[in-house]
């Protein structure tokens, strides 16, 4: 991917993709006010829900052991993964132990971010997204734009002419004569999903929470598809991020208020589902956990930075961005998109390898809406100014970038007043020159790096030193 300026240059010249964007998030942002502004305690919610993360993160070591116990007495095979080509190894090796080549999925990031679908295909094992938006993105070989509704950048026609062009290559085709009513859309996906889950064997989830108390796993959606997932294969491997995992089951009594007024603007999920390890004659015989870290030990050593492990997949931050709702997803390079991705993915890969990693701190304007509906206090707007800061030095040791010119240039100017005055003079001899513009958009590189995407006013033709010493 290129780096994000670049990809959102190319993304605000779709008009339908604007108009998409703009429709879906606003929808959203508006049914979240309502319910928010339901519950006179959501500030005490908010705190609390920040005070319960970081207090798991504060002792993560012993709580994921505590959680690795509590699955294991629950009859769970436990297996810890470092990075994304172990994980993905782990799930293939179980997968072709039973000798499978289909695999059946709920909707997980995690399972996005270590690009599992791809790993598996390359064992002959195909990976089918359950998940409607999951399975718009998947038929139309796309990349999800959104944590929350992956195929937010589509409309209901564009979604038809791909159900009726790719179901068919994929099992049950689409019936003759579809229609772009969602109700339509919504049963043709019904009708290809319900022979996947009858005849899998394996599925493969996330989970939005991992309760070290009880051992038990919780994974909360709206469609019933990640309930099927869980209950009818005979194995089950849930790969889950280290940064999941809270204490208590009492812990979950604030997520369940706060999560699903901030993704869906409900006042709770349609399906929450809860397994705590093998039951006889009840769900899979046999479960798999994989513990991820990828990076994620790397946040949790950055004390600005750590915050961002609060995180619980709302997409609350991104429903009230301008700068995503004018992109969309796909500028950002990476699953996790808008505002909590511009922090997370500089976090988790570190800064100073990557042109497109180093561009995303920069992908927001800090007007702070971010942090006003994060569920959990996440202060993204201090974590982005944290970052850019990391990125300017890890480029220190090479040739110094137009900008750190201009800023010592500017350093020299401001150091004598002479010189000040001086720089005074020139510019208001300039303004006169230009006789009546109003901006300097027309400066050739490396101003024009500043005046292509801003306006320089042009300076006043007597300064305010000037005005001040002559009323004097």
């Amino acid at each position: 991917m290129p780096p994000f300026p670049v990809a959102a240059r190319a993304a605000l010249a779709d008009t339908q993709l604007r108009h998409n964007l703009a429709h879906a998030t606003g929808t959203i942002r508006a049914k979240r006010a309502d319910v928010v502004a339901e519950v006179d305690n959501w500030e005490e919610l908010r705190v609390a829900g920040a005070a319960i993360k970081d207090n798991a993160l504060r002792s993560l070591d012993a709580t994921l052991l505590r959680l690795e116990k509590s699955l294991q007495d629950n009859g769970v095979t436990v297996h810890w993964a470092r990075d994304a080509a172990e994980a993905c190894s782990i799930v293939a090796a179980v997968a072709l132990s039973h000798g499978v080549d289909e695999v059946v999925k709920v909707k997980s990031m995690a399972t996005q971010e270590i690009g599992l679908n791809e790993a598996l295909a390359e064992h002959g094992v195909a990976a089918w997204e359950t998940d409607l938006a999951e399975l718009i993105v998947q038929l139309g070989d796309d990349l999800p734009s959104h944590i929350l509704v992956p195929a937010i950048h589509r409309n209901r026609a564009e979604i038809r002419e791909v159900f009726r062009d790719r179901m068919a290559g994929a099992g049950k085709a689409a019936p003759d004569g579809l229609s772009d009513e969602p109700a339509d859309l919504a049963a043709a996906a019904r009708a290809h999903l319900r022979e996947k889950f009858l005849r899998a064997k394996v599925a493969v989830s996330g989970a939005n929470f991992a309760v070290a108390e009880t051992g038990t796993l919780v994974v909360v959606e709206s469609e019933g598809n990640g309930r099927m997932c869980l209950t009818l294969p005979e194995v089950l491997v849930s790969v889950v991020g280290i940064e999941k995992v809270v204490p208590t089951w009492t812990d979950l009594d604030v997520f369940f208020q706060l999560l699903p007024r901030s993704s869906t603007g409900e006042r709770m999920n349609p399906y929450t589902s809860t397994w705590s390890g093998v039951a006889p004659g009840d769900g899979p015989r046999e479960m798999h956990v994989v513990l991820l870290d990828n990076g994620r030990t790397r946040v949790l050593a950055d004390e600005v930075g750590r915050q961002t492990l609060r995180c619980i997949r709302c997409s609350a931050c991104l429903n009230v961005c301008p700068v995503y709702e004018r992109t969309g997803g796909h500028a950002y390079g990476s699953v996790y998109p808008g505002p909590i991705g511009a922090i997370l993915n500089p976090l988790m890969k570190g800064v100073g390898d990557d042109a497109q990693t180093d561009s995303l701190p920069y992908a927001s304007t800090l007007c702070g809406a971010c942090f006003e509906v994060c569920p959990v206090r996440i202060d993204i707007p201090e974590v982005l100014v944290h970052l850019r800061s990391r990125v300017v030095d890890a480029h220190r040791p090479g040739p110094p970038s137009a900008e750190a010119l201009a800023m010592r240039a500017a350093g020299w100017v401001f150091g004598r007043a002479r010189r000040l005055g001086a720089v005074e003079r020139a510019a208001g001899l300039l303004s006169r020159a230009l006789r009546g513009r109003r901006s300097l958009r027309w400066l050739p590189w490396p101003g024009s790096l500043w005046t292509g995407a801003r306006d320089l006013p042009v300076p006043p033709r007597r300064a305010f030193r000037r005005l001040r010493s002559e009323r004097r």
